[in-house]
């Protein structure tokens, strides 16, 4: 009967331990800011592709209004 007692309560301290174990893994924020940086590396991407494509078009669109002044001059 004794050994009974010393078993369960071997096991449910285990299962304690288990439930911690898992909960701890279920709140832990680690990574949290590897992932975080990698957001803001594609938004920041994001961004930049768009300003240079918005420079391109305008260096190309002041580039023919030029090249049509120069032609209305000579």
């Amino acid at each position: 009967m004794e050994m009974s007692r010393v078993v369960g309560r071997h096991l449910g301290l285990i299962g304690v331990h288990l439930r911690r174990e898992l909960r701890d893994r279920w709140v832990d924020d680690r990574g949290e800011g590897v992932i975080s940086m990698a957001i803001a590396i594609l938004i920041i991407a994001t961004i930049g592709a768009a300003m240079y494509l918005l420079f391109q078009g305008l260096a190309e669109s002041t580039g023919n209004k030029a090249e049509d002044q120069i032609n209305n001059i000579g």
